[in-house]
């Protein structure tokens, strides 16, 4: 069973333990770790397409005219910068991970 489940929304694959970290061989949490790394480094990309979205989505919203259509567009930007917070976050999670392995 992959740990390592994709998700849409962040547009990666985040890691769902199905047991507790101490329960995993040592082999299984190398390997883990060795792929959470892979997966990490591809964070700041992700983040860099988002703000770009968001820039995009900015000019528009500074050449409309439409309320509504300048609604939607307040709500997207909205919603990619809650996926750039949650990509920090997942980004920092490594700290968590570092700290297991050295215990």
């Amino acid at each position: 069973m992959d740990i390592f489940q994709w998700n849409d929304r962040l547009r990666l694959h985040i890691p769902t333990l199905a047991k507790d970290w101490e329960q995993y061989s040592l082999e299984e949490r190398t390997a883990i770790i060795a792929r959470w790394e892979l997966i990490r480094g591809t964070i700041p990309d992700r983040v860099m397409e988002f703000e770009a979205g968001i820039i995009r989505m900015q000019a528009e919203m500074d050449e409309e005219d439409n309320f509504e259509r300048c609604c939607e567009l307040t709500y997207a930007i909205v919603d990619l910068a809650s996926r750039i917070n949650d990509l920090h976050i997942w980004y920092r999670n490594d700290q968590d991970v570092e700290s297991r392995r050295h215990s």
